[in-house]
């Protein structure tokens, strides 16, 4: 239970508690105790100012941190009547008393993507090039919104582009249609109420002379809409109190501006400033690293991490051979601290630039029995453009196969509609055909023209495909069947989300490529069992699980354990960042957010190779290491003679290599005596079933098991799950 307790904050927290009137500027480092701050400061002023719950409004940016700070301010005090809200849920809640000034009725529904998206698609529905206006109208209504401009003004700004004046014409047929539904997107509950405040003054006021006092959170993460939404609500008693963090804004594709915390110091007069600079949370190890690394920042405010726990282990660099070794490290680092440390599951989280990296870890997490969740996304197989791709490929193993075929006809994008594909459903009863077959052999079939030149590419397409299915190697066939429908071209490279499906394609291929190399004479067939039965068996109770994410899924979180993999040039930082210093500043704080969510020990990993971008390619370790005080040795990669050959030199910081191989998983004996396993033994996998031992490798030390139905895995017998069977 939280209760309201003064002596818990430190001197700097306690000065700006005190500092109730006026405009105050608190700059937080990461777990730095600003929610205990903000909580307090509402009590506060509450309990000791006299001052009611009815004038005091607090904005933070997740439905989950606005319940979280309401339960801890209810624990401390009596609330009722208080606004605890996020920016939207509290200018829906303004627009439901008063947009009927501006023109809408109250009863508006509030839009979802998906509804905007139906709206984009009506619009655009005689264009040829839809899918790209519709990509790039959604970018541009959202950024004249965040950036707070009227439409006619943002047009200015267009015209340099190709087809402005039919780009704005959409632009406003969109808003006309949203106008004619009643209905607001997300971006519109801001700025409708900024207009509201503008238009109505005697609205602003009332909201004005309510709320005496406003506090918001994660102030760095605000756009320029939200800043002056929340300017225009403290114009009357300016008494404003914002918690943020420049170091920790990572969310600038979606318009977060930290520019808004040096806007607030010239906009409010007499700002006073406050800097938490003290950590509860990490090791001085750890925030040494942190702060060695944003230093090399020029645009922030300038602060330095202390650490007030104890010093415990440094953090720990490893530099793997490449995305399998260096799974198989953080698998045996895992297990070393369950055995020796009393690790949880649940206390550890596999962090990563970009996700397109996590099938390596995924598939050691599962072989070695250990389970986890994908926080904030998909596990890898279960991600839409990889479903996409498989169900391709399905068509050629299993032309029957109906629902692969309705998944991807109409992708990448024909034209091909629902009233098409029932078009196409009936004739395929009527002639006892699979719907594939009438689509292959469209022209001997009465159907429209206009359907026919649409089925064309696809049919013309497979019918090529599958005259070298059976006479192309399996990983040159999936580079061929990407290529040849043209499934890239759906993912719009200038877009981070999409750029990542990409590379997720791309990690598919190099999947299939490693499944044919150790598994000679594989077919299309056994590899799409393989990825069917992982996903069958990987139903796993998430009450005590390893959590695998991006760093932006995780901000805000804090793990005792933390692994960040892939620390290498072009993946962190991310390539596209390399020309500009703006960008490269933001992948220096993502690197900073991902450090400082380690509570007490920390691992950093790069690869010396990695199949990425769609083939194997040399690696370099990222700058970022370098900045923070490792400096590794730049060599050229040699052969792996082992799996373990890295655990050595002292840049490991002390790990003990012995220890690693006396660590055992859930199901085994410490100190397991591998060498009872030989070659044709049979073996019995937690996982993966019944398996013969085809091959002992690294020497002694690990395992070729063939497993059917999965195929072939090599994994370290010391750890490995599994069990002789006699």
């Amino acid at each position: 239970m939280q209760k309201y307790d003064l002596n818990s904050l430190n001197e700097e927290q306690t000065k700006a508690l005190l500092k109730t009137e006026g405009a105050v500027l608190v700059t937080a480092g990461a777990g730095s105790g600003k929610t205990n701050l903000l909580t307090h400061r509402i009590a506060y002023l509450i309990k000791e100012k006299q001052v009611s719950p009815y004038n005091i409004l607090a904005i933070t940016f997740t439905n989950k941190a606005a319940q979280e700070m309401r339960d801890r301010i209810s624990q401390m005090v009596y609330c009722d009547g208080l606004w605890i809200s996020t920016f939207h849920s509290m200018c829906a809640k303004i627009l439901r008393f008063d947009i009927d000034k501006i023109g809408y009725n109250k009863s508006f529904t509030i839009y979802s993507e998906s509804d905007s998206d139906k709206v984009l698609d009506q619009i655009l529905a005689n264009e040829a090039e839809k899918k790209e206006l519709k990509k790039q109208l959604k970018f541009l209504i959202s950024d004249y919104k965040n950036k707070n401009f009227f439409l006619e003004d943002y047009a200015d700004s267009l015209k340099e582009l190709d087809d402005c004046e039919k780009l704005i014409g959409f632009m406003r047929d969109y808003e006309e249609t949203l106008k004619a539904n009643n209905a607001l997107d997300f971006d519109d509950l801001l700025t409708k109420t900024l207009l509201l405040f503008r238009s109505c003054p005697d609205v602003l006021k009332k909201y004005q002379e309510r709320f005496r006092y406003v506090l918001v959170d994660e102030f760095q993460d605000t756009n320029f809409t939200q800043y002056l939404i929340v300017k225009a609500l403290c114009d009357y008693y300016k008494n404003i109190f914002v918690v943020g963090d420049e170091d920790q804004c990572i969310y600038s594709w979606r318009g977060a501006s930290y520019l808004n915390m040096n806007r607030f110091q010239k906009d409010f007069e007499d700002v006073s400033v406050f800097k938490l600079e003290t950590n509860y949370r990490s090791t001085p190890n750890i925030l040494k690293l942190a702060n060695n690394v944003i230093a090399n920042n020029k645009t922030r405010i300038d602060k330095v991490l202390k650490a007030v726990r104890a010093e415990e282990k440094e953090p720990e660099f490893y530099e793997a051979f490449d995305e399998e070794a260096e799974a198989r490290y953080v698998v045996g680092k895992i297990l070393f601290l369950m055995q020796n440390y009393n690790v949880k599951l649940k206390d550890i989280a596999i962090l990563m630039r970009v996700n397109a990296i996590s099938l390596p870890i995924e598939q050691a997490l599962l072989s070695y029995n250990l389970p986890y969740r994908i926080y904030g996304g998909f596990k890898f197989f279960e991600r839409a453009e990889i479903k996409n791709v498989l169900s391709y490929m399905r068509l050629f193993v299993n032309p029957e196969d109906e629902i692969a075929l309705l998944r991807i006809i109409n992708f990448p994008k024909r034209g091909i509609g629902e009233g098409a594909v029932s078009k196409i459903k009936e004739l395929a009863k009527n002639e006892n055909k699979t719907m594939l077959e009438i689509i292959s052999n469209y022209e001997n079939y009465s159907l429209p023209n206009a359907l026919k030149t649409k089925l064309s590419a696809f049919a013309d397409s497979y019918k090529k495909l599958l005259s070298e299915y059976e006479i192309t190697p399996l990983d040159e066939f999936i580079s061929r069947v990407i290529e040849e429908f043209n499934i890239k071209s759906a993912y719009d490279r200038k877009i981070e989300e999409e750029e990542n499906k990409i590379l997720n394609i791309d990690m598919l291929v190099g999947n299939v490529k490693e499944f044919v190399s150790k598994n000679e004479g594989a077919l299309l067939a056994d590899y799409l069992e393989s990825v069917t039965l992982i996903s069958d068996i990987d139903n796993m109770d998430e009450s005590n699980t390893i959590t695998v994410a991006t760093i932006h899924a995780v901000k805000g979180l804090e793990f005792d354990v933390v692994f960040v993999i892939g620390a290498e040039e072009k993946i962190f930082p991310i390539s596209r960042a390399y020309d500009s210093i703006e960008d490269m500043e933001e992948e220096r704080r993502l690197m900073y957010v991902a450090i400082t969510r380690a509570k007490s020990r920390l691992f950093m990993s790069y690869c010396n190779s990695r199949y990425l971008y769609g083939h194997r390619d040399y690696t370099r370790p990222s700058r970022f290491l370098k900045e923070g005080g490792y400096a590794p040795k730049l060599k050229s990669p040699v052969s792996e003679t082992s799996v373990f050959s890295n655990f050595s030199g002292s840049q490991f910081n002390g790990f003990d290599k012995n220890s690693f191989f006396s660590s055992s998983n859930l199901n085994t004996a410490s100190d397991k005596d591998i060498s009872m396993y030989s070659v044709g033994q049979k073996v019995c996998h937690t996982k993966y079933g019944i398996g013969e031992i085809i091959d002992i490798v690294d020497n002694g030390k690990c395992a070729e098991i063939k497993f059917e139905g999965f195929g072939v895995k090599t994994l370290v017998l010391e750890i490995a799950p599994i069990e002789i069977v006699e």
